[in-house]
């Protein structure tokens, strides 16, 4: 018997718990008066919401999917920049995450819920601390969060 901790996207269920994730975390920002506007764009990609799921997977301890077919660390960085003073939108957008997890069923245990606001707060601190896409590096490397937190 293996003592090996599942990684955050096994325990989470797979690519089937993070797509419920993306969407209802895109239902939950369409919904809030405030961060409507980024997630209803008519030039939004097509797939946005299943390249979420594949980016927030990989990151979290899934398979590469989204960086070998759709986008390096620095390319998602760069579309992200660049949107000045944001207010409340980063906090808000990370309570529609927190939120998202019980509406996609994703497993309550208060470790994994912990560990997942704790990513999605670093990830909106690190978007935000680009100002401009000119300010991010060419070569950003793919973060990968455990339960224990950004890993080196």
């Amino acid at each position: 018997m293996s003592n090996v901790r599942p990684t955050l996207f096994e325990y989470a269920g797979g690519a089937t718990a993070f797509l419920a994730l993306a969407n209802a975390h895109h239902a939950r920002c369409l919904a809030d008066p405030e961060l409507n506007h980024p997630f209803s764009h008519p030039d939004q990609h097509p797939q946005h919401v299943e390249r979420l799921a594949s980016y927030w997977a990989e990151v979290l301890g899934g398979p590469p999917t989204y960086s070998q077919s759709c986008a390096d660390e620095s390319t998602m960085l760069k579309m992200h920049s660049g949107n000045g003073d944001m207010g409340d939108l980063g906090q808000r957008f990370v309570d529609c995450f927190v939120l998202a997890a019980d509406d996609a069923g994703l497993p309550a245990d208060a470790e994994f819920r912990a560990a997942l606001r704790a990513y999605m707060e670093w990830a909106v601190g690190d978007v935000l601390s680009y100002a401009e896409p000119s300010d991010v590096p060419a070569t950003v490397a793919m973060p990968h969060w455990s339960w224990d937190g950004l890993q080196a």
